[in-house]
């Protein structure tokens, strides 16, 4: 929780403020995540504005997970940037006209300061797992795996396997090398007889 208390509720009025919090738990994708109880650096800007209160920041923190081409594990770092609007509790109540249809799904999206105190966990959670990459690689560049031995080609550029052939094609290549072979039974000798008759 955040305390917005000196802000006042005087629109304008701005805070910055930089905080080290632990990692909620359960940030993550499928291949990276924010380790659970890691520590997450904030910077935050607080402006207070007639509606409430204004947070944009920026959330820094480690990420491991593996590359999805190699395997390998991996240690990283996220930085996301987000911004959210924490409305005044009494803001739902006063001053507002009445709701046309369709604006309660939009209500459900608005989040509340609590007295003078909000919970940035949902916006911080969002923020991080939408900057997460889907895909991470261990480099721009990895080659990943060899697709016939699992070998990691980083390892052995020059690593390479005689053409295999797929066991469901094995059949018809016997077809096309016993086909060849009836070829050649069956081609004319033209082992100098030309030569003989002349």
């Amino acid at each position: 929780m955040f305390d917005t208390r000196e802000l006042g509720r005087r629109p304008g009025a701005m805070k910055r403020l930089s905080r080290e919090v632990e990692s909620p738990g359960d940030l993550g994708v499928e291949f990276i995540k924010v380790p659970d109880g890691a520590t997450i650096e904030l910077d935050l800007r607080l402006e207070s504005v007639m509606e409430g209160v204004l947070v944009t920041g920026t959330a820094r923190a480690p990420v491991t997970g593996e590359c999805v081409r190699c395997l390998e594990p991996l240690d990283q770092r996220v930085e996301a940037d987000f911004q959210e609007m924490f409305s005044y509790p009494e803001a739902d109540d006063r001053g507002r006209p009445v709701a046309e249809p369709g604006e309660d799904e939009e209500d459900e999206d608005t989040l509340f300061l609590e007295g003078d105190l909000f919970d940035l966990e949902p916006v911080l959670r969002d923020a991080v797992v939408l900057a997460l990459p889907l895909q991470p690689v261990c480099r721009v560049d990895c080659p990943g795996l060899c697709p016939d031995c699992g070998a990691r080609l980083a390892d052995d550029p020059e690593h390479a396997h005689e053409d295999a052939v797929d066991i469901r094609w094995a059949a018809l290549q016997d077809l096309a090398g016993t086909m060849k072979d009836g070829e050649k039974d069956n081609e004319p000798r033209t082992d100098g007889d030309d030569s003989q008759e002349k």
